[in-house]
């Protein structure tokens, strides 16, 4: 009888502890999510390197030198759209599957966990986004790429405490990508397409095979 008590007070731990990380955590993440972002960031660098085989290109290393490229070249205000584009259609198809996941476990999409996610997320990317840009102004383009995945990586390993702990991993994944990419200058579109694109397939999978399926 005792020992039956004993199953019966774990049991009821176990569930309120379950009930507490719930409410800390956002557990409605998708691995389509991942997915989908990673595929159209293989899709912008698809484009931003069929651009760059145009004769008229300027790669971004010749402003070391000589200062040619600016923050407002017709050809870096393209790849800036062509990041926002990207940026913009994988937050919205990453917020199209996380709603489906949440609602299909009952969850609200929005509360105190997913607030504290976003801020998380938002600081690290709001430097990163300063730094790049100044990085493009001052003619360091070779810069961006590194600094993107290094801000990215960060941002993902802070948020990491509000949601799935397993996107810690993919974070310092990122950074370590980018960090790596500091010794090969002019390479930044490959670590980029690597970073946001394989990354974050290979993440999606995973996440999808481990809590989705």
């Amino acid at each position: 009888m005792e020992h039956d008590n004993k199953e019966a007070t774990l049991e009821t731990l176990q569930d309120i502890r379950s009930i507490m990380d719930r409410s800390a955590r956002f557990l409605s993440l998708s691995g389509w999510s991942g997915i989908w972002a990673g595929v159209v960031a293989l899709v912008g660098s698809y484009i931003a390197y069929g651009w760059m085989q145009q004769p008229d290109y300027k790669y971004m290393r010749a402003s070391l030198s000589d200062g040619s490229l600016s923050y407002f070249d017709p050809f870096v205000f393209r790849i800036i759209l062509l990041a926002l584009s990207v940026f913009i259609i994988a937050f919205i198809g990453g917020y199209y599957f996380t709603y489906k996941k949440a609602k299909s476990q009952g969850l609200k999409l929005w509360n105190g966990a997913s607030r504290q996610m976003l801020m998380q997320l938002f600081f690290p990317l709001l430097a990163g986004g300063i730094f790049t840009m100044f990085f493009i102004y001052y003619g360091s383009g070779i810069f961006v790429a590194p600094a993107c995945l290094v801000f990215y990586g960060l941002a993902l390993v802070g948020a990491s405490k509000y949601t799935l702990s397993d996107i810690r991993y993919l974070g310092m994944l990122e950074v370590a990508l980018g960090c790596f990419n500091l010794f090969f200058p002019g390479h930044g579109l490959y670590f980029w397409a690597a970073g946001f694109g394989l990354l974050h397939i290979l993440y999606g999978a995973i996440m999808w095979n481990k809590y989705d399926k």
